[in-house]
Order: structure tokens, then sequence, then C-alpha cells
């Protein structure tokens, strides 16, 4: 239940994933929102194309009394991505994506975190490299969250995940990138997008990963949580987009303790012809 299929050729600088291309480099989440009206208002806001669903948390049809999330965000406009918020073991993980694959007729693409404290939320590397096996190995797109530890990344993109999704800081703390460093290592060796997923809490930050050279990122709470949503939402999306130029563009190198003037130094008036 993917949204329609976009010609790469339609699309300028296009983010692709598992073989599909996507003009926004922006994915949303849909959790922590008043209600589902006002999520809507800001998935649209920031222009996302792919929006992360918590199958443990959020109705899509699992129950079917309850309005359902795929009302408000239908899948024919939207690639939605669910993901194992909630998870704490390999199994949880691999259960929870079959269920979603049933709920969303065959859909294959998910984000696969498996968590290793309910406090930190930091990610449980053990059991998220036996749960993506086994999910590559089912036939699952894995977009894969985790810590900034490159040779992990490294070792995900082996097993055949389709992204690599390190934390900028923990989950919903809004402190930005901490690491910027383990970053610049896992976007250098990855021949996979590598997709900020955690940590983000303002424009800035965004700008910042997409600077870096990341691929893409994502984010829930920084908007969810703000005093205004969707004003955030719109913030987010032109900070992506200006942090993808200036990286597309090429940052000027640094130099420390090297003046040099904005303005051609040639052809000044001399102050004794004055």
């Amino acid at each position: 239940m993917n949204a329609p299929t976009r010609l790469a050729e339609q699309i300028a600088d296009p983010l692709f994933i598992a073989g599909r291309a996507y003009r926004s480099r922006l994915l949303i989440g849909t959790g922590k929102y008043k209600d589902f009206d006002e999520t809507r208002r800001a998935v649209e806001a920031s222009g996302a194309e792919i929006v992360t669903v918590a199958i443990r948390r959020t109705n899509i049809g699992q129950n079917a009394n309850e309005p359902s999330l795929l009302d408000a965000l239908p899948p024919s406009r939207f690639t939605i991505l669910p993901n194992t918020a909630g998870c704490y073991s390999s199994e949880d993980a691999v259960r929870t994506l079959r269920l979603a694959r049933e709920l969303l007729d065959g859909h294959d693409l998910v984000k696969l975190e498996v968590l290793g404290d309910p406090n930190t939320l930091y990610p449980n590397i053990v059991e998220t490299l036996s749960a993506a096996e086994t999910l590559v190995r089912e036939g699952f797109k894995v977009m894969v969250y985790t810590s900034d530890d490159p040779i992990v990344a490294k070792r995900l993109e082996d097993i055949g995940c389709v992204a690599i999704m390190p934390l900028a800081s923990l989950i919903g703390s809004g402190m930005g990138i901490l690491n910027p460093w383990n970053l610049e290592l896992i976007i250098g060796s990855a021949k996979v997008p590598v997709v900020v997923d955690a940590g983000v809490g303002t424009a800035s930050d965004a700008a910042i990963a997409m600077e870096l050279g990341c691929d893409a990122v994502l984010m829930n709470t920084a908007v969810a949580k703000a005093q205004n949503p969707v004003l955030m939402a719109q913030a987010m999306k032109k900070a992506v987009e200006a942090g993808r130029e200036a990286f597309l563009a090429g940052r000027m190198p640094k130099k420390l303790y090297s003046a040099s003037p904005s303005s051609p130094a040639s052809g000044l008036i001399s102050p004794k012809a004055a």
C-alpha cells in the first residue's frame, strides 16, 4: 500500500529508498499529536511523503471499532512506514512487522527499532541485528534505527537493510546531533541512505544533519510537541531543503585567523589622494 511510484527523472535530486524515488527528504512520525486532524495538518505542512506508524500504539485497522489513522493519511497519498516502537526483543519486533504486513496488504517497507530499556530508549543492538537478519530473510525492506556506531551501521547494511538510521541523540530528547564525527563516518562508508533518526529538536538540528551529508531526517516529537506543530512542520521542511542545498553547494573552507575581505582590495582610493 505505497503511494504511486514517481519516476526519478521527474524529480530533481530524488531520495531513493528501496528502489523508489521521493521528492521530500523529511520523514515524519504520527505519534504524540492531540488527534488525527492535527496529525494530518502537520504531515501535510511538512511535505513528507513517508510517514511512520507505531503498530503497537496506532490503529490502522487492527481495532475495527476505532478511528483509523489511514483515514487521515491515506496510503494513496503517503508511503506508510510501520515501525516497531515499544518492542524490546527481536521476537516482538518481527511479530509486530508480520502483523503490519498483513494489515497493509503485503506492504514490505518497514522501520525496525528494538529498544534496550524504557528509560533511555537506546537501541538494543544485539536484538536489532537478530531481527534485521530474520526480516531481510523474509523479504522485508528494512530501514533500521541504530546507534551511531559505524561498525554496527556497516554490519546492518551488509545484512541487507535498505537504509541505516542512526540516532542524533536519545529519542524525544531534542538534544540535536551530539556526535557529528560518528555520523560522518557512517555517511562516508554507507552505500544505502543514511537517515538521522531521533534527537532532532528544532529546525537548525535538521539543517545540520543535512549539511553533514545525511540523505534524510526522520522526526516526530520535535514537531508533535512544539507549541505550534503545524508551523514547526513547515520550518522543518525548509530546514531540510536548505541543509541539502548547502551540502550540494559545498561550503567554503574554514580558516582560523585568516581574514578574507568580502570586497576586492584592488582599486581602492588611496588615503593620500583624499
